[in-house]
């Protein structure tokens, strides 16, 4: 394995690391809703749910993306 390829996996691992924890905080607010209930309605509420988890999901699996270009590009 090349130092490149192993850059590449290295971001693309960082990338799905944070996209998964995005989720994860995005479920766990939604989850709390009933204890923050005017918070949580103030600043979106579902919608802002959705986006983050979707924005997170997106993350991750370009994550995944950027692993498998450099698993599929050798040298």
């Amino acid at each position: 394995m090349s130092g490149d390829q192993a850059a590449g996996i290295g971001v693309g691992a960082f990338a799905c690391l944070i996209g998964v924890g995005g989720v994860l905080a995005a479920l766990s607010r939604y989850r709390r809703r009933a204890e923050i209930a005017a918070t949580y309605g103030s600043t979106g509420g579902v919608v802002y749910t959705v986006v983050q988890a979707g924005c997170s999901g997106v993350l991750a699996l370009g994550g995944l993306g950027i692993i498998l270009v450099a698993l599929l590009l050798k040298h």
